[in-house]
């Protein structure tokens, strides 16, 4: 009767006739009355205990049969395809020949475990070799007050380099060069560690030193603070039209829009002012009013060039120009002693006069006046004028009335007119003296008196008591004898 020969899920291998051996499994299967069958089963006891070891995988194996290669000295498994290795790795200096994917393999070199991907052996770990000693991250359990913090530390060369930590703490045990840990990479402080290279930001910046490690690399120190008053040697550009904002509230900023340069001083309200140091004492001698826009120049201040001013120019002290060209006012007008009470005001010339030459308004007499060293006297004016001197005296300067004359009580008259020579000196309108009156009276007549100084006209009298005398005067001539 022939054996159906059944696999553990109930699928038939095979069926074995009485008498014979069947070879559809790598191991001999005995039909019914097979002669001979104590050989075969021995040998099949021997394989199942050896696993099949050969450099060749087993013929007609089965799903989950076992076979150890002999050539990789590694225990595999059928998996109804090809044999595949059970686990556990290669041991050896070099890589395993003909390995398998998934195969382990240990260098004993270096003590590092591989694994095969199917074209080459990838590293597992660690990544460092025996002789490179601990270098890489290794996962660390640091005790602290606040408890067990699990924490990443970077080893080079079995020396910790870094840690890496999601909490600031302080470790209970000394970590050497870790005083403290920081939330994120601290450093260790014992080896001067640094970050070398590029990065796009950073939270903070060491100031402690000044000193460059190259022209490229800059130490911290020798950057401007921003939340600190600080200093450089160097010029400071600002590259954009924006300008310089200054002040809490930046009440000042210096812009420049189309190339022309505006300085702000941008508080409603609020001055803007320059301000110098004085032998020690500040002094503004500068300042723009934001309330009003007017401009106070205080002190002493030296203006060179044109300059203009469009609105009021209030000056409080003196105006000096000290220099000797001529100041010139193109308004018609200029006003004096504006807004204040009515004063004496004019204009005065220094000379080495106690009050120097003057010509101002005098209130009290409210006429304009002129002299120097306190002595004035008025200025005349059209309206002083008078015709009637007699009337008038001392209260003003003469002038002719509409039909050309002037009254006088007296005049003393220097020789201004010529001798009366003759008829036709009438012509004349000059002034004349009494001397060319009484010289005229010889010419009465039209002939000259001769005086012949024995008779009462002599002394050239031509007004007599007494009639004259034959050879005096001439036909026609006018004799006045007047009572004795």
């Amino acid at each position: 009767m022939a054996y159906t020969i059944n696999k553990t899920d109930g699928t038939v291998v095979t069926t074995i006739t009485d008498g014979t051996v069947d070879n559809t499994t790598s191991l001999q299967l005995f039909g019914k009355s097979y002669s001979g069958f104590g050989e075969g089963l021995n040998e099949n006891l021997v394989k199942l205990l050896e696993n099949a070891a050969s450099t060749s995988a087993p013929t007609a194996p089965i799903k989950g049969e076992l076979w150890f290669d002999t050539t990789t000295n590694q225990l595999k498994v059928y998996d109804g395809t090809s044999f595949k290795p059970t686990g556990g790795a290669k041991t050896s200096t070099t890589e395993p020949t003909s390995p398998s994917a998934g195969d382990l393999w240990h260098d004993s070199s270096n003590d590092q475990l591989y694994v095969y991907t199917g074209s080459a052996f990838l590293l597992v770990g660690p990544v460092y070799t025996s002789g490179q000693t601990l270098s890489g991250w290794k996962i660390e359990t640091l005790a602290s007050s606040g408890g067990n913090k699990v924490v990443s530390s970077m080893y080079a060369g079995n020396t910790r380099v870094a840690i890496l930590s999601k909490e600031t703490f302080t470790p209970s045990a000394t970590q050497t060069g870790f005083a403290e840990i920081k939330a994120g990479l601290t450093l260790n402080s014992t080896l001067g560690a640094v970050f070398d290279g590029t990065n796009t930001q950073a939270s903070a910046i060491d100031v402690s030193s000044t000193t460059n490690t190259s022209g490229t690399v800059i130490a911290g120190g020798n950057f401007l603070r921003a939340d600190a008053a600080d200093t450089t040697t160097g010029a400071l550009t600002v590259d954009a039209d924006g300008g310089v904002i200054i002040g809490d509230a930046q009440e000042l900023s210096i812009t420049v829009s189309s190339n022309d340069v505006t300085v702000a001083q941008t508080s409603q309200d609020k001055d803007l002012k320059f301000t110098v140091n004085d032998g020690g004492v500040t002094k503004t001698p500068l300042a723009f009013t934001g309330s009003t826009g007017a401009i106070t120049l205080t002190g002493n201040t030296t203006v060179t060039g044109n300059t203009t001013v469009t609105g009021n120019l209030t000056i409080t002290g003196e105006f000096e120009n000290s220099s000797s060209e001529i100041n010139i006012v193109n308004d018609a007008f200029v006003k004096l002693n504006t807004g204040n009470s009515e004063a004496d005001a004019g204009i005065i010339v220094e000379t080495t006069d106690t009050d120097d030459a003057r010509l101002f308004y005098d209130v009290s007499e409210d006429k304009w006046v002129a002299g120097d060293n306190a002595t004035y006297s008025s200025i005349v004016r059209d309206s002083d004028a008078v015709a009637d001197g007699d009337a008038n005296k001392n209260s003003g300067f003469l002038r002719t009335t509409a039909a050309g004359l002037i009254t006088v009580t007296n005049v003393n008259l220097a020789a201004v007119g010529t001798d009366i020579t003759s008829s036709t000196s009438e012509t004349s309108v000059a002034v004349t003296t009494t001397g060319q009156v009484a010289k005229s009276l010889k010419l009465w007549g039209g002939s000259t008196i001769t005086d012949d100084g024995s008779n009462s006209i002599a002394g050239n009298r031509y007004i007599e008591t007494s009639a004259p005398t034959s050879g005096q005067g001439a036909d026609g001539d006018i004799w006045f004898v007047r009572e004795a």
